[in-house]
């Protein structure tokens, strides 16, 4: 342990340097907690439409594009790396501290400062880092077509942004607001996602003369412009290549599936040793880990992307590269898209009838889905403290019993739940991810899951600190 806390040890003399928000002095009002949220993500959604000042270009397809969505981050603006540093910062603190490379007291008052302290330096270690990446790989033209000045006036601009997410999220964080940061910016991302590809007013021509890109408008435009009433229906709800009224049904009816099985959860009664009659209860959520698989997924899958598409630039004659992953640039979105490899089969076929004419790669991405969301959950369980038996010594620690059952016994009785909802919970939001995949839900599986999960917390939030205000005036 004392060499753990001797790692720790080593972020002091940084705290003094780090941009820190203070911890409320007073109980802060409902209603100003909104404001301080709104505010967050007003400047939120500021930086993720001011472009970056200096850069060259930022044409030809996205290195990144298939992040982008968990990672509440904008191409070409100040928000490029979303909340990539806070998130992998956060993953690894966690990691190291779950796999006891760190020891953590979190009784013991300095040691959460040190290791908040320790997250927050890290983060900005990596925001720095991605910044000279993205700048040195080319990402907004060469170094030589940028020049030194305007190069380093992109990591700054970076940079500060990064910090500027940091901040927000930690003044969510301390209770001047509701939720984190994080999940806030991520939920906003893919609904402004969804909303747009409803109800853009953009126009774009793919041949058939110019259509709207938003499928509601779509709708409304053909239903007026096209005399057979009947196939403008037929086209605004099955198009291809853009959105259509039927994606639109899909995304609503996995909302719907997601938010009902929110509700599943077994109940646990507990009660005070101490305080006689003092009755409470310990709910065990179907999804016990929440949209954490889902998260660690799109980020491993991500990555193998990102990699397979960097080597098959280079290397895509090489038989292991193939393997990894083929790529071809797309006609219609001029994003590089997998057609080979493994990549070609984690990605979730683009529809039915690519399902039937391809039932070994439908059958294989189902397969990876479950398994990895399965497997990530029982492991985020274990490295995140929310095992049987992490909740067997808080209760223990809270002088908690279950009636009927003796002490000792209370870790077996909740590895009879806790390991089981983990990976059945984590295997349903796989299936969900699936399914919403398969029916072409705006703004993928993924996007959609996170969505719901995090706009369901936030509701939860919302009347747990309307419950608590109504309680603190007496009423």
């Amino acid at each position: 342990m004392a060499g753990g806390f001797r790692v720790l040890h080593l972020v002091r003399p940084f705290l003094a340097f780090l941009p820190e928000v203070q911890n409320a002095d007073r109980k802060i009002p409902f209603r100003e907690k909104v404001i301080y949220t709104v505010i967050s993500l007003f400047i939120f959604l500021v930086c993720s439409q001011l472009p970056l000042y200096g850069i060259h270009s930022t044409t030809g397809a996205d290195p990144f594009y298939w992040m982008r969505v968990i990672l509440a981050s904008n191409r070409g603006t100040v928000m490029e790396l979303g909340i990539t540093p806070i998130v992998t910062s956060g993953l690894v603190m966690q990691l190291l501290v779950g796999s006891k490379i760190i020891e953590v007291d979190n009784s013991v008052r300095e040691d959460r400062a040190l290791l908040n302290g320790a997250q927050k330096l890290l983060g900005i270690l990596i925001a720095i880092g991605e910044a000279v990446a993205y700048v040195l790989s080319g990402m907004y033209g060469s170094v030589s077509q940028l020049g030194t000045g305007n190069a380093i006036l992109i990591i700054l601009q970076l940079f500060f942004a990064g910090i500027i997410v940091i901040c927000l999220d930690e003044l969510l964080q301390k209770g001047y607001g509701l939720g984190s940061g994080i999940s806030l910016f991520i939920a906003t991302n893919i609904c402004e996602n969804i909303i747009w590809k409803a109800f853009s007013p953009t126009t774009i021509n793919s041949g058939r003369g110019a259509e709207f890109e938003g499928a509601v408008i779509a709708l409304f435009h053909l239903l007026i412009t096209r005399t057979d009433k009947v196939r403008a229906l037929r086209e605004a709800f099955y198009r291809q290549n853009l959105p259509n009224v039927t994606n639109l049904l899909a995304t609503v009816l996995v909302f719907l599936i997601v938010i009902y099985f929110q509700g599943f959860r077994v109940v646990l009664p507990v009660r005070s040793k101490n305080a006689r009659g003092q009755q409470g209860s310990y709910p065990i959520k179907l999804f016990y880990t929440s949209n954490m698989p889902i998260i660690l997924h799109s980020a491993l899958v991500s990555n193998l992307y990102f990699i397979s598409q960097l080597l098959y630039r280079r290397y895509s004659g090489n038989f292991l590269v193939n393997l990894l992953g083929k790529w071809k640039e797309s006609e219609y979105s001029g994003q590089s898209v997998p057609v080979g490899g493994l990549a070609y089969y984690i990605t979730a076929p683009s529809s039915l009838a690519d399902m039937a004419a391809n039932p070994f790669h439908a059958l294989f991405y189902i397969v990876f889905m479950l398994s990895a969301c399965a497997l990530f959950s029982k492991t985020w369980i274990e490295v995140s403290g929310s095992s049987a038996r992490d909740v067997a010594k808080q209760l223990k620690e809270q002088q908690m019993v279950m009636p009927g059952h003796r002490e000792s016994n209370l870790q077996k009785e909740l590895n009879r739940y806790i390991p089981t909802a983990a990976a059945f919970g984590g295997m349903c939001i796989g299936a969900l991810t699936v399914l919403a995949d398969f029916m072409g839900a705006i703004g993928s599986g993924t996007g959609i899951l996170l969505a719901v999960t995090i706009i369901y917390q936030y509701f939860e939030t919302f009347e747990k600190e309307k419950a608590s205000e109504l309680g603190f005036f007496g009423l």
